[in-house]
């Protein structure tokens, strides 16, 4: 993923909805059977910083190295923009290192980016499993599913894009697993752009029990 991705853009009524939305997730924490989503707040910085310093992290998010101090910046950059909405994923499976329930099994991240100025009901999402023993584990899938039907439920989410190097093989069976179907290809960049819409209930649609609870009590 690339930190820096996203585009300022001319607020619009519309945008201040979402924005207002938007807000309303940093206390959220969605629970589902493998994985937590809690909001990325200043503790999961360090890890999360640990896993960017992995060389073959960096090429498959397409970022930039960063420093420690930097990347404390980019997670309150990140916090505070209303066209972007970050969870972290939680490995429920993962023994605890840390007696903070919000932090334990801390496994990857998965990303909502709201790059349609005048049409917020579409989103770019995406996810990254960066902690090894979590992979191939089914997590990734469940936390799209959890984002995408919190996103359409609670932020009028209808059309989901994701947008996945031609090379990344594992990432496009994932997608085409959720149902989502390849409507362009950027050569440029390599990349094959992929869409998932919802006309109804999506959250019945992708079969994904969840729970809510604060993350702050």
């Amino acid at each position: 993923k690339s930190r820096s991705r996203l585009r300022p853009y001319a607020q619009s009524q519309c945008a201040q909805r979402q924005r207002r939305r938007m807000r309303a997730n940093a206390n959220l924490v969605i629970v589902g059977d493998k994985t937590k989503l809690v909001p990325y707040r200043e503790e999961h910085v360090p890890r999360y910083h640990a896993w960017m310093a992995d060389p073959a992290i960096l090429e498959a998010t397409a970022s930039e190295p960063l420093s420690l101090e930097q990347e404390f910046d980019m997670q309150k950059t990140w916090r505070d923009d209303e066209d972007k909405c970050t969870f972290i994923v939680l490995d429920r499976a993962l023994p605890g290192d840390t007696t903070d329930p919000h932090q334990a099994g801390m496994a990857g991240d998965v990303n909502l980016f709201f790059n349609e100025p005048e049409d917020k009901s579409v989103a770019e999402i995406e996810i990254m499993i960066a902690e090894p023993r979590s992979r191939r584990r089914g997590l990734a899938q469940e936390a799209l599913r959890l984002m995408m039907a919190y996103a359409a439920e609670s932020l009028g989410c209808r059309r989901f894009v994701a947008k996945i190097g031609q090379a990344n093989v594992a990432s496009l069976g994932l997608f085409r697993k959720l149902g989502f179907r390849e409507f362009k290809r950027v050569e440029v960049f390599s990349e094959v752009h992929m869409k998932l819409e919802f006309a109804g209930d999506a959250a019945a649609a992708l079969k994904t029990p969840m729970t809510f609870e604060p993350y702050d009590r």
